[in-house]
């Protein structure tokens, strides 16, 4: 079958195999957050999005390909919870932005707006969009053959930007930041994948950006 990126708890991940890359997508915690591994087809090497919860799950999904790196996309704890336990078990090394790294409960190497993660032969670049939290990041892996894809944590969804909880400061800055490091500079076929819930692309949700910048959430 087809990548959906329709995941339920419990279930089995939805895979998606690129050239050089192989996205696995899982929804796991009582949030039903989404973590996703990235294998590099090249070398092996895997890199977790998030070890939200779960810990089981994820270290089965990691199976005995070993892990290198975790990324947390933001600190709020339900993108975290087994984090502790999947460096514990597996070495990977876990990385954030340093305005987010302080409330993990592991110490985080950090990296910065425009810098890269690497999983195997691929290349992840780092985006930084303040709102959500201060430190949210997304990660951008430019596919040599095909289109853009993007983790985004809980800073873009379908139907809109993360939560600001009524802040209009912190709406203002992640809608500027997601319009101008996103949706301005990469192409309406860049997929990109949530924090929570189903997938879409930058295309689907571009007519509607001056309807949430309208109602202001």
């Amino acid at each position: 079958m087809s990548y959906t990126g329709d995941v339920r708890r419990g279930a089995a991940a939805d895979v998606r195999e690129l050239e050089d890359l192989v996205i696995s997508k899982v929804s796991v915690g009582p949030h039903d957050n989404n973590a996703y591994l990235l294998r590099c087809r090249h070398t092996g090497e895997q890199l977790l999005v998030d070890a939200a919860n779960d810990a089981d799950t994820l270290l089965a999904l990691v199976s005995d390909g070993g892990l290198a790196t975790v990324v947390t996309t933001h600190r709020h704890g339900d993108h975290w919870q087994a984090l502790a336990e999947v460096v514990a078990q597996t070495g990977a090394t876990p990385i954030a932005h340093p305005d987010d790294a302080e409330e993990l409960p592991v110490k985080a190497q950090t990296v910065e707006e425009g810098q890269t993660v690497r999983v195997g032969q691929a290349e992840l670049e780092v985006i930084h969009l303040v709102g959500h939290t201060p430190g949210s990041i997304a990660l951008l892996y430019r596919d040599p053959h095909g289109q853009p894809h993007l983790f985004t944590g809980d800073s873009l969804f379908p139907g809109g930007v993360g939560n600001t909880w009524g802040d209009p400061q912190a709406f203002a800055s992640l809608l500027h930041d997601v319009q101008t490091k996103l949706f301005d500079r990469l192409p309406d076929e860049t997929w990109f994948y949530p924090g929570h819930g189903k997938d879409s692309t930058l295309g689907r949700e571009r007519p509607s950006l001056p309807e949430w910048r309208a109602r202001g959430w």
